[in-house]
């Protein structure tokens, strides 16, 4: 799968590049994520829900108390997504062709050799990437994101989009409190402290773009579970599938297993968990292709 440098000879050496991991430090994109996740939150709750519909009231406690809820899980899935490996490849991974658990191995498209980082000095399992930031190979990776200061891979894929469906949700959920108030105040239904300030109208600038560019990348990966691709899997799928096409034949994606496999194999098999920011599945190392289920299929 394309980028790929010609291997060398040996496999060894290089662990000194491959124990380079890079720092978890606070950067002014992760600061900016915090001050407006803060910021909407204060708006929301205590300049549009208390002052509209009061924190005595059923309704407003009930509005509250959902949104805090929405608040605390986009900060702790969005912690986990900055703090949590990605998934490093293991010094020792060495492609084994005659392993029965592996039967699909990927090679470069020149030469189909082995796909060998000459950076790191050892062999990429298969969908593992070299971040050119994170100056290492990751596995599984997606892309690498400047909002968490880390890579998107196989170990925090999940508890980042779950991140980003916990945000849509809430930036809707704000938008519809702050339009429902708007509304209200210019129907003259809450007279007494019906006004609207600074805060809300630049809590109401930030929400429109914010929303808008959350519900596309949602919309966005969606479909890659749907498809069991990364980003860059689907990039280097399309150049590849006009080259298929240009040589008269089809290209078809090796991980798409069925719609409820691919939301299985990343989301997890219990249903219930799937908006949990629970746990990865697997090493990272291997993964089911369609060729396994063909194999499945033959030897029933």
């Amino acid at each position: 799968m394309g980028r790929d440098r010609d291997v060398p000879v040996a496999a060894g050496g290089g662990s000194s590049q491959r124990a380079v991991k890079r720092p978890r430090y606070l950067t002014l994109p992760i600061i900016l994520v915090l001050v407006v996740i803060g910021y909407i939150y204060y708006v929301t709750v205590f300049g549009v829900i208390e002052r509209w519909l009061g924190l005595t009231t059923a309704a407003g406690v009930g509005n509250a108390v959902g949104f805090s809820v929405l608040a605390l899980m986009c900060l702790s899935t969005y912690a986990i997504a900055v703090l949590r490996d990605p998934g490093s490849v293991p010094p020792s991974f060495i492609p084994d062709i005659e392993d029965p658990d592996a039967r699909v191995h990927e090679v470069k498209r020149k030469g189909g050799d082995l796909r060998y980082c000459q950076k790191c000095s050892h062999y990429k399992p298969p969908r593992a990437h070299h971040c050119r930031v994170c100056k290492r190979c990751v596995l599984k990776m997606d892309h690498h994101c400047t909002w968490i200061n880390n890579c998107v891979g196989h170990a925090n894929y999940k508890v980042f989009f779950v991140f980003v469906l916990y945000s849509v949700i809430a930036c809707f959920h704000s938008q519809a409190v702050l339009l429902g108030f708007a509304y209200d105040i210019h129907k003259g239904q809450i007279p007494e402290r019906g006004y609207i300030n600074m805060l809300h109208i630049i809590c109401g600038i930030l929400l429109f773009p914010l929303t808008l560019a959350l519900s596309v990348l949602l919309g966005w990966h969606t479909y890659l579970i749907l498809q069991n691709k990364t980003t860059i899997e689907h990039y280097e799928g399309v150049r590849a599938m006009w080259l298929a096409k240009k040589a008269g034949n089809a290209y078809e994606h090796p991980y798409d297993l069925g719609t409820y496999e691919n939301l299985t194999s990343v989301l997890g098999p219990n249903i219930f968990c799937w908006i949990c920011p629970s746990s990865y599945i697997g090493s990272g190392l291997y993964f089911p292709t369609t060729c396994d289920n063909k194999l499945e299929t033959l030897t029933r």
